[in-house]
């Protein structure tokens, strides 16, 4: 294999390990349903460590460069590739023989993934009435964000007979799902990543405990001879991926303007910055106490992320003194991994999950903390960082000064939960020129390596996603919403998004108040939802008042667009309300137990003494019903 080829290769394998759920997720959808899930779990898992090529043939003379924002001769092109023709060929029942040996093997469990609901379940079954094509014409779209010509590309290559008989099938299908395809593929029913286990017949195993008591003492005593001087064969062995990722000359490291000439933009576009960047030393010892943290370490994981040592060489994203203390900041294409070494005192280390990061959510991390401030290491497209105070939403933004590694002055951090909300500094970032998708954007710390994104919907636009939080309405919403925050600290939060979905007019002249849904999304998964009736303000930081709670729920998001939630209330007069408002598709509201009431509206105001207990429930437009968040 000549040195083109191998460093093709070498790319291919860091591409199906930094996306290595996202693989086997595809293969396992493309592989029979036939096969049981504990077998499709094990035979998907197979095919993607079988997926990394040998060798990879060189482009044809004259053939075309891939063009900008395709994966086409990429790594991952390659192993996604060979993935979608080794799980296509398990459609015909006579598979190749070669396949099973390489499947792994489990003994005394059966894995399966997250039962889903009622929606899982039928797409599961609508799936397994289609050709195995038409499911990977789905995974095309939904899993790799694919359109229909890149699609069709990679089912030709794949030995796709028919690839638009695919492709116009899997819309079909696609149109029958109303629950929407692309979310269903993406959560846990579909995930051979994330599994469940039991055991296997007892019985049966017992019986076989003898005979695999005599082969497990035979494979020891083989290792143990290997493992003696002498023993290892001729030519010595290669280092193990384990020994290849504490190696600082395998370091992944990004060229310094990749960031411009790539579609994805996140932490894989970063460049390695920082004065100890080549330090083989200091990297050398980060890289051992990720794998093997010594006694006194100091381990901080944010919420669900995995500690486990590095699987394959990370990418290298910064190394350099900050505030007296050596920091080396690595990503793993899953993880961002924090090592810090203050003078004369243990290591640290910090751990974040930031998979399938974006343009914003990529766009800074925490280097360095300290007694109420912290310092931002800034994407490489971050032209500019300023700094407002959310509270304050008319006074405008302080420009901050950047180091040309990237690492910005102090700033404050937010007030802790249960500390006065006097003030809710937050960073707002302006991206390159260089940029085509140029914008401002505001990020909030709440304790993590990855500083949380803040998002707004106005209500003229409730049907569609979130857009930045920088305009005036947007900042005098979160005004009011900002010391909320303070409950999501550690909770592993990605984004948070204010929806003022709802506005009512008030009795008694009252005035008009505002119905905002406040919701997080965790970098896992899961989201929060919290709804807040804002009556007419005080001032621009009147906090409102909490109506009602959802955790684990889709409530305020592209996934459940419809909310309703009611409050008692209190008119200048002294007489008191019960207050209720829906999203837009709302058509009815209706009050039943200690009073009895009902508007053809998405808005209800009906007297209520303050105690009154009353169940609120609304009908939607098509006639579902929806029941009022609790609070």
């Amino acid at each position: 294999m000549d040195e083109r080829t191998r460093a093709e290769v070498e790319r291919a394998e860091a591409a199906l390990v930094e996306h290595y759920p996202r693989l086997v997720r595809l293969a396992y959808l493309v592989l029979p349903p036939s096969m049981g899930r504990h077998r499709k779990v094990l035979t998907a898992h197979g095919l993607v460590q079988r997926a990394l090529p040998w060798r990879v043939p060189r482009r044809p003379v004259g053939a075309l460069p891939a063009q900008r924002g395709s994966d086409a001769g990429s790594g991952y092109d390659l192993v996604r590739q060979r993935t979608l023709e080794l799980a296509l060929a398990y459609e015909d029942r006579q598979r190749p023989a070669v396949l099973l040996p390489t499947v792994p093997f489990v003994w005394g469990l059966r894995l399966f993934p997250r039962a889903g609901g009622a929606d899982e379940l039928a797409l599961d079954q609508a799936l397994s009435a289609v050709p195995a094509a038409v499911r990977a014409a789905l995974g095309l779209w939904h899993l790799e964000g694919l359109d229909a010509d890149a699609a069709r590309a990679v089912l030709a290559r794949a030995g796709v007979p028919d690839p638009d008989m695919a492709l116009r099938a899997a819309g079909q299908l696609d149109r029958r799902t109303g629950a929407g395809a692309g979310a269903l593929l993406n959560s846990g029913e579909f995930d051979p990543c994330t599994v469940q286990a039991r055991p296997t017949d007892l019985l049966r195993r017992r019986q076989r405990v003898r005979a695999t008591g005599v082969l497990a003492a035979v494979a020891v005593v083989g290792a143990l001879a290997m493992a003696l001087p002498g023993g290892r064969p001729a030519g010595g062995s290669a280092p193990t991926a384990a020994q290849q990722a504490l190696d600082p000359g395998r370091l992944l490291r990004a060229p310094n303007e990749q960031w411009a000439r790539t579609a994805r933009v996140d932490f894989t576009a970063w460049p390695a910055r920082g004065r100890q960047a080549g330090d083989w030393q200091l990297l050398a010892r980060a890289l051992g106490v990720w794998a093997a943290p010594p006694a006194g370490t100091r381990i901080v994981a944010a919420a669900d992320t995995s500690t486990r040592p590095p699987a394959a060489p990370p990418r290298l994203l910064y190394a350099g003194l900050i505030d007296n203390v050596m920091v080396v900041v690595f990503h793993d294409g899953e993880r961002l991994v924090r090592y810090a070494e203050p003078q004369d005192a243990t290591p640290t280390l910090h751990f974040a999950r930031v998979d399938n990061a974006d343009l914003a959510s990529a766009g800074g991390l925490v280097i360095g903390r300290g007694n109420g401030w912290l310092r931002y290491l800034i994407a490489p497209w971050v032209a500019e960082v300023a700094v407002r105070d959310l509270l304050a939403p008319d006074a405008p933004p302080h420009g901050l000064h950047l180091a040309p590694d990237g690492v910005t002055d102090r700033i404050p951090i937010p007030p802790a939960d249960g500390a006065p909300c006097g003030h809710w500094p937050v960073a707002e970032f302006h991206s390159s020129p260089r940029i085509d998708d140029r914008r401002s954007f505001l990020m909030t710390d709440l304790g993590d390596l990855a500083p949380v994104h803040l998002t707004s919907v106005p209500p003229a636009a409730a049907g569609g996603g979130p857009g930045e939080a920088t305009g005036a309405p947007a900042l005098h919403s979160w005004a009011r919403t900002a010391c909320t925050l303070r409950s999501l600290r550690g909770t592993g939060v990605r984004s948070v998004t204010n929806w003022a979905y709802a506005r009512q007019e008030l009795p008694e002249g009252g005035g008009t108040a505002t119905w905002v849904c406040n919701r997080a999304d965790t970098w896992r998964g899961p989201g929060r939802a919290m709804v807040q009736f804002q009556p007419p303000a005080v001032g621009p930081a009147d906090p409102g008042r909490i109506a009602g709670r959802a955790v684990g729920t889709a409530a305020c998001s592209p996934f459940g667009r419809h909310v309703l939630a009611d409050v008692h209330w209190q008119a200048k007069s002294g007489k008191w309300y019960l207050l209720a408002a829906g999203s837009g598709e709302l058509a009815k509201v209706d009050v039943s137990g200690g009073v009895r009431a009902a508007a053809q509206a998405p808005v209800l105001a009906v007297p209520a003494a303050r105690n009154t207990t009353a169940q609120v429930a609304g009908h939607l437009r098509d006639g579902r019903s929806l029941p009022a968040m609790l609070p």
